[in-house]
C-alpha cells in the first residue's frame, strides 16, 4: 500500500460537465459529513497515523468519492445505454441490472437501454446474440431470482468488434458486470474506444464471488454467498459429532483467495481447521495433527477453499478465460485422510460436502440487494458525468471511483499476517503451521 501514489488514483472523464442534473436538489445543499462525502471532496487511501506519517510530503493519494453530481456530462434525452454481465454466476447480478435500469429511467429519464446477451459474446455480431430492451417492467421482479436474465459467457472478444457494435447501436455508455478477467476486457473496450477518439463511458461493478478485486471493500453478493456456505458447514458439523471417528470435510469457492472459508468457518465457529490458498499447508504434517484431534475431541471439522494445495495436484490447463484450471484439492484431501486413518489404524467417518454451484446460483440476500441497488445507483451517477474506464466499491465504507488499471494490477487476498486470519487461528486453535508430534511420527 505504501507504494500507492495520488496519479494511480485518477479518473479519466470524457469531458466538462455542462448539463445540469437532474439529481442537483439532493446534492445542493450537502458538505462533507462523517456520512457523505461532497463531489469537491476526496476519500483519503490511508487511515492510520502510521500510514500517513510514512508519506514523504506531495499529494495524499485518495479516491474521488461517488454520488450524484450537481452537473453531468450526458443529455439523459439523447443517450443509449448497454448494460452486459459476464463471467462465473454471483448472487446479486439481477439487482445490479434492476438497479441500473431503474436509476436510469426514474431519475434520469433515460428511456433508451438494452441489455447485451450472453457476455462480451453479445457484443461481437458473428456469434448473433440479439439485444434486449430493457425497461421497468421488463426488470421489476428480476432481483428475485438467482442468476442472470442477460446470461453470461467466460472468454476474450476483439474490443474492436465490441466497440464496432457499440458504435452501429449509437451505444454512449456501456456498464460491465463482472470480475476481474471482465474488468480487464473492459479495459481493452475503453482503451479501443479513446484510441477512436469516441465519447463513450465504460464504468464496472465488480462481481467476485471470492471477494478478490482489491480496493473496493468487498465485492456484491460475498456476503451472500459465505452466508450460504455455513448451511454445509453446520451440516458437516452435525455429521460428524453424529458418529465415532467423525471428520467433516467442506470445500468452499476461492480460486486465489480464502475469504469465503474464512468468513463461513467464523460465523458458525465449529470448525477445526481451515486451509486456504495464501497460506500453504503441509498435508503430510497435517494429517496426524487431525488424527490427534480426532482421537482427543471425537471428531473434526475442515473447511478448505478450493485453491489451497495446488503444489499437490497436477496442472489442468486454463479455462475459456485464460485462468489456470485447478485440480480437485478437495478430493485429494478426502483421498489423503481415509488412507492416513486407515494406515494408522483409526476409525474415520468422513462425510464430503462441496456446495459450490448451490452458493453462486441462490439469490442475493437482503444485505446484497441493498449493496447492489447503492452499486448500480454509484455506477449510474459516474457514468453520467462522463467518468469511464473505473469501477465503483467501497473504501473505508464510502463509495469511491476506482480506476479499472488499479482494480486489476493486483489480487485481494487474505493477509496471513493481518487480522482476519488471526481471528480464524483464534476461533479454530490452529497452528500457524503444521509439524508432526513425536508421537505422531512413532505411530504413523
Amino acid at each position: 500500500m505504501s507504494a500507492m501514489d495520488a496519479a494511480d488514483l485518477r479518473i479519466r472523464t470524457l469531458g466538462e460537465c455542462r448539463i445540469s442534473s437532474p439529481l442537483r436538489g439532493l446534492v445542493t445543499r450537502h458538505g462533507t459529513t462523517e456520512h457523505y462525502v461532497d463531489e469537491t471532496d476526496r476519500v483519503l487511501f490511508d487511515d492510520t497515523v502510521a500510514m500517513l506519517a510514512g508519506r514523504n510530503g506531495g499529494d495524499l493519494p485518495s479516491f474521488e468519492p461517488g454520488g450524484p453530481r450537481r452537473h453531468i456530462y450526458f443529455d439523459p434525452s439523447k443517450i443509449r445505454v448497454g448494460i452486459v454481465t459476464c463471467g462465473g454466476l454471483c448472487p446479486g447480478l439481477n439487482d445490479v441490472i434492476r438497479g441500473l435500469v431503474l436509476e436510469l429511467t426514474s431519475h434520469y429519464g433515460v428511456s433508451r437501454i438494452v441489455g447485451f446477451r450472453n457476455g462480451y459474446r453479445g457484443l461481437v455480431a458473428r456469434h448473433g446474440h440479439d439485444v434486449e430492451e430493457l425497461t421497468p417492467a421488463r426488470v421489476q421482479h428480476i432481483n428475485e431470482h438467482g442468476g442472470t436474465v442477460l446470461g453470461t459467457s467466460r472468454g476474450n472478444q476483439d474490443p474492436a468488434e465490441i466497440v464496432d457494435c457499440l458504435d452501429q447501436l449509437g451505444i454512449n455508455i456501456l456498464f460491465v458486470i463482472g470480475g476481474d478477467g471482465s474488468m480487464r476486457g473492459a479495459q481493452r473496450i475503453a482503451r479501443e474506444i479513446a484510441d477512436r477518439d469516441r465519447r463513450i463511458a465504460v464504468v464496472g461493478v465488480p462481481k467476485t464471488i471470492d471477494n478478490d478485486i482489491p480496493w473496493i471493500g468487498h465485492s456484491f453478493g460475498f456476503q451472500t454467498a459465505f452466508g450460504k456456505a455455513t448451511e454445509s458447514i453446520r451440516a458437516a458439523h452435525t455429521e460428524a459429532t453424529a458418529q465415532p471417528g467423525g471428520v467433516g470435510l467442506v470445500q468452499l469457492m476461492g480460486r486465489h483467495s480464502g475469504f469465503i472459508a474464512c468468513y463461513a468457518a467464523l460465523a458458525t465457529n465449529d470448525a477445526d481447521y481451515v486451509l486456504i490458498p495464501e497460506v500453504p499447508v503441509d498435508v503430510d504434517a497435517f494429517l496426524p495433527h487431525l488424527r490427534r484431534r480426532v482421537r482427543e475431541r471425537g471428531h473434526a471439522l475442515v473447511v478448505v477453499a478450493e485453491g489451497a494445495g495446488q503444489n499437490y495436484l497436477p496442472a489442468e490447463g486454463t479455462d475459456a478465460s485464460g485462468n489456470r484450471s485447478l485440480g480437485d484439492f478437495g478430493i485429494y484431501l478426502r483421498r489423503r485422510i481415509l488412507d492416513d486413518f486407515t494406515a494408522a489404524g483409526t476409525e474415520i467417518n468422513l462425510k464430503y460436502i462441496d456446495p459450490s454451484y448451490v452458493i453462486r446460483s441462490v439469490p442475493a440476500n437482503p444485505y446484497d440487494s441493498v449493496y447492489c441497488l447503492r452499486l448500480a445507483q454509484a455506477a449510474v451517477h459516474a457514468a453520467m458525468a462522463g467518468r469511464t474506464e473505473l469501477v465503483v466499491g467501497t473504501w473505508r465504507n464510502r463509495f469511491v471511483h476506482v480506476p479499472i488499471p488499479l482494480a486489476v494490477a493486483t489480487r485481494n487476498q487474505v493477509d496471513p499476517d493481518g487480522d482476519l486470519w488471526m481471528s480464524v487461528r483464534e476461533a479454530t486453535g490452529q497452528p500457524a503451521s503444521f509439524t508432526t508430534p513425536a508421537t505422531d511420527r512413532a505411530a504413523a
